[in-house]
């Protein structure tokens, strides 16, 4: 298949439509994080986001509903109105 201007110049522009799509995509991950807060107490065993303490390497690795010192990324100023069957959600870790 042989390229021409036309060609060219519409493959540069997808390309640079692409580029625009995925930078604001990275953007809004990125604003996203930055709206969420760690809530200890409140992830379901094995459900759990990263590193949440003694017992616990990283993600998905707490044992029981509700672990103490496993948490969950939620939205800022949330956390402590989850309610739970062992209580509220804390923005410290708790013991299990």
């Amino acid at each position: 298949m042989k390229f021409d201007k036309k060609m060219s110049a519409g493959l540069i522009l997808a390309s640079a439509v692409a580029s625009a799509v995925a930078a604001a995509a990275v953007t809004t991950t990125s604003a996203s994080a930055a709206e969420m807060e760690k809530c200890y107490g409140v992830a379901l065993k094995g459900q759990n986001d990263c590193k949440a303490g003694a017992g616990t390497t990283c993600a998905g690795t707490s044992t029981v509903d509700y672990q103490g010192n496993a948490w969950k990324l939620v939205p800022a100023g949330t956390c402590t109105t989850i309610k739970t069957p062992n209580g509220m959600g804390s923005l410290e870790a708790m013991e299990s």
